[in-house]
């Protein structure tokens, strides 16, 4: 006798996708649990209109999560968003129903819940100031997150743009007066290990506290320098974890 198996996929979609976190983190999760019938896939694709292909094409998709660079421009293809999504302008994870021959896309954005709970044990009373090095997709749900605590924020940035300042801007009496510092750009990242974003370091003393959203290296140049000064330090592997998590419960819900 045929027997039906309810097969449940979920993935990930960017471009290029050549390491990732979600498909280790789902596929060992998967077998701890003891989760049947589940896998998770990469879907490298390049042309973010490929989207709705791909969830045509197979009706066991039941969710995704979403790396750069389609963030922001995977938006227009989905039927809603929740309130945090719509608020920071980016979805990293889609939940998938299918129902009556259509597919229901609703988007969320799971890094804000990852990064507001990696940060929350790390805030002293004294950290009311942050500096956000880089302004590119990831600062978005970094902004959002600061904003629900309360802690002020100036954005960092290379290249002169609105509501932001120059690395060659920062004072002495900018560091001591932001005592949070944010390294939502790319630097840092294996193999490039040696690299660092372009901030004063000596001027840090012990009550900052550095949070980078990399996670490979486990200690960036960016933490290593911040960590000589006394500075508390956090990578962004807990991050990954807990937003890997929400997604779970959002596909589940």
């Amino acid at each position: 006798m045929l027997q039906i198996h309810n097969m449940r996929t979920f993935g990930l979609i960017g471009y290029p996708l050549s390491h990732s976190f979600s498909k280790k983190f789902f596929t060992e999760k998967f077998e701890k649990e003891g989760i049947a019938e589940h896998k998770y896939e990469l879907f490298p694709i390049e042309n973010i209109a490929a989207v709705i292909s791909l969830i045509a094409a197979d009706n066991s998709l039941s969710g995704l999560n979403v790396t750069i660079p389609h963030k922001v421009g995977v938006m227009p293809y989905l039927n809603e968003l929740d309130a945090a999504a719509e608020k920071i302008g980016a979805v990293n994870c889609i939940s998938i129903k299918h129902k009556d021959g259509q597919s229901i896309l609703k988007g969320y954005n799971t890094d804000a819940f990852g990064f507001q709970e990696s940060l929350k044990p790390f805030l002293k009373a004294h950290h009311t100031h942050a500096l956000i090095l880089g302004d590119g997709g990831a600062a978005k749900a970094v902004k959002y997150v600061l904003d629900q605590l309360n802690i002020s924020y100036l954005s960092v940035v290379r290249t002169a743009a609105p509501d932001a300042i120059l690395y060659a801007d920062l004072t002495q009496e900018l560091i001591d007066k932001h005592q949070v510092i944010i390294n939502t750009t790319p630097l840092g990242t294996f193999p490039n290990v040696e690299a660092a974003p372009d901030i004063p370091y000596h001027w840090l003393k012990p009550q900052h506290l550095a949070y980078d959203l990399v996670y490979n290296p486990e200690e960036t140049e960016f933490l290593k320098r911040a960590r000589a000064q006394g500075a508390a330090v956090k990578n962004g592997y807990e991050m990954l974890e807990l937003q890997a998590e929400r997604s779970w419960v959002i596909w589940n819900a």
